[in-house]
């Protein structure tokens, strides 16, 4: 006799063994498909998701007639604790779950804060997966379909801000906060594409865990801060293979996610790893994958080596001949801008500043804030121009790199206060 038994989700209550649930896995919370709902926050949690029918395993769990049996003794006539939660949960998520262009524009220095928020959640989120890997453990991850959400929340009020702040972190942070960084990075070029909302989410997920293979690494070797010999080169180079096979233990992780991390070092000219795969034969996910990765690597500042300046990667990465796929790599300029945020530039006035927003009309006239003259070798107040204004007459004529001048902490000159 079958054990198994589909109802609404409406009717699951706490006692009972989820075995399936039904419909995309971008609905349900959890990343297996089993589970006990052993207290009311798991009740909860699959209760305020999309999912309409689960299948319960009544030789794991409570049946349907027993839960109801036990529902007897509650008062009939009150609003259970779990139908308050509902009523709160579908009320707030009537503004929260609005079509994008409804979302209200917000300034660069107002969502700035929201993104590093975004951040500080996202790191410990990451660092709590690799530590329960690490361990062994069951995995909880719990809350990063949120995440991403949040992620594309951010970007509809400002383009900017989110991708801006994924750059700046630490050599210590730089583990668990470039996930975050290149899931903020894969959301942005998912909208540009005009991937629907379920491919977006898919994006800022395999953005998330493309490179879960780094906690079974040995920490001896991922932290090195010098430079990797080749064996220990090769073993880092395993790190997309083993977070494959990751991956594929936890039930319901989409293709695409899967795919993203098996090959997001692949290159368009075919020697790239793990399976030398060239053009079309690399998604268009893993390709996005691919770019996003390289980018935040490069410019971030790690054990070994200091960031590189935003527009001067941008620079390198396009002379890199058969790395990327140039029409997806065009697009990734174009969200980020030929100067990114962050960016030392110079001007005709031979004043250097740093580039604080974009322009929505140009890429070559965002607004900089000037603070230093090259001619003079002095500090100058700084002023916020904005090339973009008619009225101003000068331009950028070059990038310049922070390694030829004596700068410190250029960022404080955009992040707010």
């Amino acid at each position: 006799m079958t054990t198994l038994k589909k109802i609404p989700t409406q009717s699951l209550r706490v006692g009972m063994y989820v075995d399936k649930f039904c419909g995309s896995w971008l609905q349900h919370p959890f990343w297996s498909k089993k589970v006990l709902v052993e207290d009311t926050k798991t009740l909860n949690t699959i209760l305020q998701s999309s999912v309409a029918e689960v299948i319960i395993d009544v030789s794991k769990g409570l049946d349907v007639e027993a839960a109801a049996q036990s529902d007897v003794q509650a008062s009939v006539e009150a609003p259970s604790e779990v139908e308050i939660a509902m009523a709160e949960v579908e009320a707030a998520s009537a503004s929260a779950s609005a079509p994008s262009d409804r979302v209200i524009r917000a300034s660069m220095a107002d969502e700035v804060r929201r993104a590093q928020q975004i951040f500080r959640k996202g790191k410990q989120a990451v660092k709590d997966i690799f530590k329960d890997v690490r361990l062994g453990k069951a995995v909880e991850t719990e809350g990063l379909q949120h995440l991403v959400n949040e992620m594309n929340l951010s970007l509809s009020r400002n383009p900017q801000a989110l991708i801006s702040v994924a750059r700046i972190k630490s050599k210590d942070e730089y583990t668990y906060l470039h996930s975050v960084a290149v899931a903020a990075l894969m959301v942005g070029m998912a909208r540009l594409c005009d991937m629907s909302e379920e491919q977006v989410l898919e994006a800022g997920m395999a953005g998330l865990l493309h490179d879960m293979g780094k906690a079974v690494m040995p920490e001896a070797v991922l932290n090195k801060p010098g430079k990797l010999t080749d064996a220990e080169f090769a073993i880092m180079r395993s790190h997309p293979v083993e977070g494959h096979k990751l991956l594929l233990d936890w039930d319901g992780v989409p293709e695409a996610v899967l795919d993203v991390c098996l090959h997001h070092h692949e290159k368009m000219d075919g020697t790239g790893y793990p399976e030398r795969l060239g053009g079309e034969g690399i998604s268009q996910l893993a390709r996005m994958g691919a770019i996003c990765d390289v980018y935040d690597a490069i410019t971030s500042n790690r054990p070994y080596k200091a960031g590189w300046d935003p527009a001067e990667s941008l620079s390198r990465m396009a002379s890199w001949q058969g790395h990327f796929d140039p029409v997806l790599f065009k697009l990734f300029v174009r969200m980020l801008g030929i100067y990114p945020v962050g960016s030392l530039v110079r001007l005709q006035s031979e004043r250097l500043g740093v580039v604080i927003e974009q322009s929505g009309n140009s890429l070559l006239t965002p607004k900089v804030s000037v603070f230093y003259s090259a001619r003079l070798k002095q500090a100058l107040p700084i002023t916020v121009i904005d090339l973009a204004d008619e009225q101003e007459t000068y331009r950028i004529i070059s990038r310049e790199s922070p390694e030829d001048w004596p700068f410190k902490h250029l960022d404080q000159l955009w992040l707010p206060n």
